[in-house]
Order: structure tokens, then sequence, then C-alpha cells
């Protein structure tokens, strides 16, 4: 099999590694992917995410035999509608479905039919009825950017003047663009978080092991939301009978739900959840794998993602098996990020036989990878334990020059402390 993935992220890079271990796939290739990637078998194509026309035209040209895609925007912007209409197989939900991520009213709305437990809400667009109600409502409550911004969008508002001082950057002085043209202000839930993913055809849910990312910039879940600064798995402060609640109360009628709009959910469906007193409740829902979530989800698939993909996209059942491994992952970013941050420091060379390196915002300049994005790399481990893969991670870390980057040294730390 030749494979496509569209996007250029830690995620891609982990998926067509993934991807690469089936001895049937002969070559995968990422659009527009980036240089750290080629270490491990990828082949990259300069092709950027929203030239539709060219890459069908690639992927006819180079008979690929299905494309996956991996980041948001790209299924907003209908690639999935595009490739179809050209008669070529992909995976991910078309565009009228991708909204389940692309408006967070979208979602709650659709939440709201389906009686699917989240916080309440209200939506708005005008700053002075947004800011009488956060005053009427009280602190803490979240604010959120209606439309993609990237992970930072959402305001943990732990103050009134925290919450108002979000509104008027989304509102009026237009942070996020159009995304923050409306947003959404949520009563604020207290809990643990955790990641719930799936693969979905249509009624069909296939859920993965349950992950937990961390937001926050810095230690002890500090500074500002971020795109995610790492990730780990199992979640062990998780029951199972929460997980099963998830599936049941959350992914069943998320997908059912779909259909009966009229625009029924195939790829994967990314549930983020938060386990409150009163049981699970949905924070936000994406179209599309996590990141850093499938840097950690991915090493604990026993099947061939290859061949499960295959699968679904003919709409037959496939076989998937998870491992009882532990894997954690950590984001190495450049000082500075979410907000600006310096490009262009050369990266370290990482040669520890015990870790993976998966990389996302970096470019290759004489020979030698720099740094070209706020998350430059994730470097993962798996082992029998959390612990254990904690250790080798920052064991791998700790012998690194990262004078000008950053990472946060408590990756997988809530699920030892329970």
């Amino acid at each position: 099999m030749k494979l496509l993935i569209i996007g250029s992220g830690g995620r891609e890079h982990a998926l067509g590694k993934k991807l690469f271990e089936d001895p049937q796939v002969t070559a995968v290739f990422c659009a527009k992917g980036n240089a750290g990637m080629t270490k491990d078998g990828i082949t990259v194509v300069d092709i950027a995410e929203d030239a539709h026309e060219e890459l069908i035209a690639f992927a006819k040209k180079e008979a690929i035999d299905w494309t996956f895609v991996g980041p948001e925007i790209p299924l907003l912007n209908g690639i999935v509608d595009d490739f179809q209409a050209a008669g070529l197989k992909i995976f991910g939900p078309n565009k009228a479905a991708a909204m389940i991520e692309g408006s967070k009213e979208f979602a709650k709305e659709l939440m709201s039919e389906r009686n699917i437990p989240t916080a309440a809400y209200q939506t708005f667009s005008d700053f002075d009825a947004a800011k009488a109600y956060v005053i009427e409502q009280g602190a803490p409550i979240v604010i959120k950017a209606d439309g993609l911004a990237a992970g930072k969008g959402v305001v943990v508002a732990e103050t009134i003047e925290v919450a108002i001082d979000a509104l008027h950057e989304m509102l009026e002085e237009q942070k996020f663009g159009t995304s923050s043209a409306r947003v959404v202000i949520e009563e604020f839930l207290a809990g643990e978080e955790f990641s719930l993913l799936a693969f979905v055809d249509g009624e069909k849910v296939y859920p993965m092991v349950i992950a937990q990312d961390h937001k926050r910039a810095f230690d002890f879940d500090q500074g500002p939301n971020t795109g995610g600064m790492g990730a780990y798995t199992p979640v062990p402060q998780i029951s199972e009978a929460i997980v099963e609640q998830s599936v049941q109360e959350v992914l069943y009628p998320t997908v059912q739900g779909m259909i009966q709009r009229g625009t029924p959910y195939h790829g994967i469906l990314y549930a983020g959840l938060i386990a409150t007193e009163n049981g699970p409740k949905v924070i936000e829902f994406n179209a599309r794998f996590g990141d850093p979530e499938t840097q950690v989800v991915l090493p604990r698939l026993e099947s061939s993602l290859a061949q499960v993909i295959t699968k679904l996209i003919a709409h037959e059942t496939p076989e998937i098996q998870w491992n009882n491994l532990a894997s954690v992952g950590v984001v190495v970013a450049a000082k500075g990020y979410p907000e600006a941050y310096q490009k262009g420091m050369v990266l370290p060379e990482i040669n520890h036989p015990d870790v993976s390196v998966i990389y996302a915002g970096v470019k290759s300049e004489q020979d030698k990878l720099v740094a070209n994005g706020g998350r430059v790399f994730l470097v993962e481990a798996h082992a029998e334990t959390i612990e254990a893969a904690q250790q080798k991670v920052y064991q791998a870390l700790d012998k690194m020059d990262t004078t000008q980057l950053f990472y946060r040294s408590d990756i997988g730390s809530k699920a030892l402390t329970k």
C-alpha cells in the first residue's frame, strides 16, 4: 500500500511512523510534512494542506491507496468532500460533520439535542451582553472562542476581571479573528480531565485507550493554555466504569445525533471529557486525532493501523487490540510559546535508545534540524508502568542542551500521586 497523510506536525509524524510499521505499506507520503519525519522513512511532499487540486493530482499520479487527514483546518475546508468527488479514498469527516469541532455552538446544540452531559453555557457576539452574563454568573468561569484557535482560544477565568479581559480580547480586539466573533461562556467544571478518542464509521464506534493531555504551559498546570505540552496513557485515576459510561452516554449519542442531523460521522472522533462528581461531562469535541495524545496512544495499538483504516474505509469491522504498556510523551517547545517565540535554533541530537522523537515545528538548514514552530518536538517512551516510561523520557531530556527551549517536568505525575 502507498499512503498519503495531510498535515505537518507531531501528530502526522506519529501517524506516519505507525502506518509504516505495516509490512504491506511500501510508502508513506506526508504533505506538507516536516524535515524530521524523514528520519522514520516518511517521504515529505511540498504541497500545502489547502492546495486540494494539487493534492488530488498527486494522489492520482502516485496511485495512493488512501489518504488520512491529520489536522482540523483541511477537514473544515472540505478536503474529504473534494477527494471523494474525485473518486479517491480518504479517511476523515466531511466538511459538514467536521463542524463538531469547527463551531463550539454547533457542538453544544448537538449535545443539548441528545442530552449529552456537558457544562451549562450561553453564546454571545455582543461584548456588553457577554460581560453582563459573566458578572451575573460569577467566577470561576470558562470563556471559549466559538471557532478554531489552535488550542489557545479557551480561558479558564478564576476571577470576573480575567473573564472580562478575555471577552474584550476575543470580541472587541478580535484576537482570533472571525473565530472569536462569537464566544461560548460555560460554567466551570471541577474534576479530572481525560481524552477519549474513537474510530467512527457512521453508527459504529471503536473506542481507543484513554489519555490525559497537559494544556497549561508550565509545571503544576500554571501559565497560559497551549496546544498541549505532553500526554500519558493509561490514566489510572479514571476508572473503567467512567470510561464505559462516557462511551455509552457521550460517544454513541453523538454519532447517532450526527446521523439524525444528516451529517453522519466517519473518521476519528475526539471527546475531551472531565470526570466530575456528577459523572463524565464533555469539555470539547475534535474531529481528528489529538496532539499530543496521538503520540502516546498509538504505541499502545497492537493491531496494524493501516489495516484498521483500510477496513473502516470499506465499512468493514476492523480488528483492534491494545497492549497494557504505559506511554509518556513530553513536548519540547520554543521559549516564549504560546506567545511570541524564537525560531532558527539548531536542535540537539537525540540518540537515546529508550525513546522515540516525534518532530513538529522543525525545518532543515544545512543538514541540521532547526526550530520552526512553537511546539518543536516530543520525546516519547513506553514501559510497563507510567513511572518507568516517565523516567526514560526525562533521563533522555536531561542529557540535552535545552537552553533556548523548555518543557514541563511533571508530565504523567498526576497518575503517580493518586
